[in-house]
């Protein structure tokens, strides 16, 4: 999944591509995010955009060639964006006309290179299944769980000083049975 949105231009025949991609958990908040570009651009000629949401065997993709001809954009971009194996994404090719017709050839060719493109310079993470556990422990105790949390990928997201120390962290999936039996030592 993307890191962070990025945004990327491409120039073909005077006619400029400017690719925004976006990290998205939901087709909600991917039409969202279409949403939210079409408004920062509103003079554009064409928002094409593809997405792919989910991962594994439960991804679900959408595209469309927003007044393209038909097939010449979504398609080629959601294509680049299987290719890349990349989940919980948005990718949005703005076009703005430069006065020349590319053909159905290459208007295939420049959205799928402003695809490319975008996603060569994407930072991207891996997902990863996280849980999140809250524990008590004594004022002594503290320094030495929260290495164990950092140890263990965790990350403190809350902490409550009463009359002991309750911590909220959130845990990979695969490492919190380890860490609650480092706990236990």
């Amino acid at each position: 999944m993307p890191r962070e949105s990025l945004r990327h231009t491409l120039t073909v025949v005077n006619s400029r591509f400017v690719t925004s991609i976006r990290h998205v958990n939901s087709v909600k908040a991917a039409r969202d995010g279409l949403a939210a570009i079409r408004a920062e651009m509103p003079d554009a000629s064409h928002h094409v955009y593809a997405f792919r949401v989910g991962h594994g065997k439960s991804v679900t993709d959408g595209m469309s060639d927003d007044g393209e001809p038909s097939g010449t954009a979504g398609p080629p971009v959601l294509a680049v964006l299987r290719g890349s194996d990349i989940g919980d994404i948005l990718v949005v090719v703005t076009r703005y006309f430069g006065g020349t017709k590319l053909g159905t050839g290459g208007l295939v060719r420049a959205y799928s290179e402003a695809a490319r493109q975008g996603l060569s310079r994407l930072k991207t993470e891996h997902k990863i299944d996280r849980q999140m556990l809250g524990f008590e422990i004594s004022y002594a105790l503290f320094e030495q769980v929260r290495q164990l949390v950092t140890r263990f990928d965790g990350e403190i997201r809350d902490t409550e000083f009463g009359a002991r120390v309750t911590i909220f962290a959130r845990f990979p999936v695969a490492t919190s049975p380890a860490f609650a039996r480092a706990c236990a030592n």
